[in-house]
C-alpha cells in the first residue's frame, strides 16, 4: 500500500495524520458546517482546503512532498468521506429534533418522513 495510500516509511504516519488528526477535523467541519444550516458545498470547500493543511502537516513534520496531486487526491477522499459523514450525521439529528412532528430517523445518516396518522 505504501506508494498508493502514503509516502512515509510507515502507515501508522498515514493513519495518525491523515485519518486521525485529518478526520478529527473534517468531522468538526462538517458538524460546523451543518449545525450553521449551511448547505453542503460548504463543507466540500472547506474540506478542499483541509486537504491542502493535510499535506503541509505531511512536508512539515515527516518529510513528505507537498505538491503531490496524487497524495492530495488520497488525503482529500479521506477527508471528505469522513467530513460528509459528521455533516450527515448532524443534519441528521437537527432534522429529527427540531422538526420531530415531521421527521425520524431512519438510521446514524439519514431520516425520513412520520407516516401520517
Amino acid at each position: 500500500m505504501q506508494g498508493i495510500l502514503y509516502e512515509e516509511s510507515t502507515v501508522w504516519l498515514f493513519l495518525l495524520v491523515t485519518v486521525v488528526m485529518g478526520g478529527w477535523m473534517a468531522w468538526m467541519i462538517g458538524r460546523g458546517i451543518a449545525l450553521g444550516w449551511r448547505p453542503y458545498w460548504q463543507a466540500v470547500l472547506s474540506l478542499l482546503l483541509l486537504g491542502i493543511a493535510v499535506r503541509f502537516i505531511h512536508h512539515a513534520l515527516f518529510e513528505g512532498s507537498f505538491l503531490s496531486p496524487h497524495y492530495y487526491v488520497v488525503d482529500t477522499i479521506v477527508l471528505l468521506v469522513i467530513g460528509s459523514a459528521g455533516y450527515r450525521a448532524t443534519r441528521a439529528r437537527q432534522m429529527t429534533t427540531q422538526y420531530r412532528w415531521l421527521y425520524e430517523r431512519s438510521g446514524p445518516l439519514s431520516w425520513r418522513a412520520k407516516a401520517a396518522g
